[in-house]
C-alpha cells in the first residue's frame, strides 16, 4: 500500500494571512488532492504542526482548514493519522492539551496521537512518535527502545540534521536511539535532509524568505518496499532579483505578479533607470517589494557572497571564515533565533 506523508502544514500561519493561505490552497487544489485521487491514496500521515500557533487560532483559520483540507479528506474516504507536534501542543512540557485533538473531534476519519503508539499501516507496523517534552521523555525513550516496528514516524528534534538550509542543528536527541528502525521519517525541520535511514521530509510550501529555492511538497511511502519519493510543490512566492544595471526595457516582470520580491542591488550606475525598473515591478502588481542596497560586505574584502546562498548560510559561512576567539556555534544559534523571529514579523 502507498500512503501520503505530509508535515508542518501550519494552518493559521502569519496571523492567518489570506495571501499565504491562498498560496497553501493552490498546492492542495492543484497538487495534493489530485495526486491522492489519481493514485487512489486512502491513508495520510500528518507528522505534526498541523496548526501554527500553540496558544490560539482564529475562527477564520479553523474554517479554512476544515473547508480546504479536512472536509475533502473525509469526503474522499481518506484516513488521517495525525501526530501532535510542538506547535499543536498548548503547553511546552506536555502534549495533553493540543489543538488537533480539540478541533477535529467531528472527523471520524482523523486519528490523533499524543503519545507513542504502534499502528498497523496495511501489513507494516509503524511507531508514531509525537513531540517529546519534559513530561514524556522517559516514557517515549522506553517506547522507542521497546518497539518491534520496522518504521517510525514522528515530530523529532535530532541533532546533526538541517533545521533550515545552511543551519545544522547541534541540539536535540541523538539519532543513535533510532538505529533499530529500517526507516525513520520526521517533521519539525522544514527543509529536507537525511542520513540514509532518518529522513526529514520538509514542509509542503514556502512560508519565509529562508525557504526560497528550497524544495517543498509531500511524500509517498510504500509500506511494502519501504521506499519513498517526493512529490514537489512547483509553486513559489518568494523571489530574489539581482539588479546589475539591468535593462528595464528588456526585463520581463510578469512572473512576479502577486509574489514577494527582493531586489538585491549589485550595481546601480543609473538611478533613473533603476526607478523605472522598480516601476515595472510595481505596475505588474507584486505582493511585496523589498530593496537590498550595498550588497557587498565591506568588512572583509576576501569574503565573496555566492548568489545561490540564502541569508542564514551566508551568515554562517561568514562566521566560519572570521577570526574570533569564541564558540562560533553559540553565535550561529543566536543569529538563527533572531532571523526566525524577524521572519515571523508581519
Amino acid at each position: 500500500m502507498k500512503i501520503a506523508i505530509i508535515t508542518d502544514q501550519h494552518f493559521g500561519a502569519r496571523k492567518s494571512s489570506k495571501f499565504l493561505h491562498d498560496h497553501f490552497k493552490r498546492f492542495y487544489d492543484d497538487i495534493f488532492f489530485p495526486y491522492l485521487e489519481k493514485h487512489n491514496i486512502t491513508t495520510v500521515v500528518d507528522m505534526g504542526d498541523t496548526f501554527d500557533n500553540r496558544r490560539s487560532i482564529d475562527l477564520w483559520a479553523i474554517d479554512w482548514a476544515k473547508e480546504t483540507y479536512y472536509n475533502r479528506l473525509r469526503d474522499m474516504g481518506v484516513t488521517v493519522h495525525t501526530i501532535v507536534g510542538n506547535h499543536t501542543a498548548y503547553y511546552k512540557n506536555t502534549n495533553e492539551v493540543n489543538s488537533v485533538d480539540l478541533l477535529l473531534k467531528e472527523y471520524e476519519n482523523v486519528k490523533v496521537y499524543s503519545e507513542c503508539t504502534e499502528v498497523m499501516l496495511d501489513r507494516l507496523q509503524v511507531l508514531f512518535i509525537p513531540w517529546i517534552n519534559a513530561e514524556n521523555t522517559e516514557k517515549s525513550i522506553l517506547s522507542i527502545k521497546g518497539s518491534t516496528s520496522d518504521c517510525a514516524m514522528g515530530h523529532l528534534e535530532l541533532n546533526g540534521f538541517r533545521a533550515h538550509r545552511g543551519h545544522i542543528m547541534e541540539d536535540g536527541m541523538e539519532g543513535k536511539l533510532f538505529e533499530k528502525f529500517q526507516r525513520v521519517f520526521s517533521g519539525h525541520y522544514h527543509t529536507r535532509s537525511d542520513d540514509g535511514r532518518i529522513f526529514y521530509l520538509g514542509n509542503p510550501y514556502e512560508m519565509f524568505w529562508n525557504d526560497v529555492n528550497d524544495p517543498r511538497g509531500f511524500t509517498i511511502f510504500d509500506t511494502e518496499t519501504l521506499e519513498h519519493s517526493h512529490v514537489d510543490n512547483p509553486y513559489s512566492i518568494f523571489y530574489n532579483i539581482y539588479y546589475e544595471d539591468t535593462n528595464y526595457k528588456l526585463f520581463d516582470a510578469t512572473k512576479y505578479k502577486a509574489k514577494i520580491v527582493k531586489v538585491i542591488v549589485k550595481k546601480k550606475t543609473k538611478p533613473k533607470d533603476f526607478e523605472k525598473f522598480l516601476d515595472k515591478l510595481y505596475s505588474i502588481g507584486v505582493q511585496e517589494l523589498k530593496i537590498v542596497d550595498n550588497f557587498e560586505i565591506q568588512e572583509n574584502e576576501e569574503f565573496e557572497a555566492d548568489d545561490s546562498e540564502n541569508t542564514i548560510s551566508l551568515l554562517n559561512r561568514y562566521i566560519d571564515e572570521a577570526e574570533m576567539d569564541c564558540d562560533k556555534s553559540i553565535i550561529k544559534g543566536i543569529l538563527q533565533k533572531i532571523y526566525n523571529q524577524a521572519c515571523e514579523v508581519e
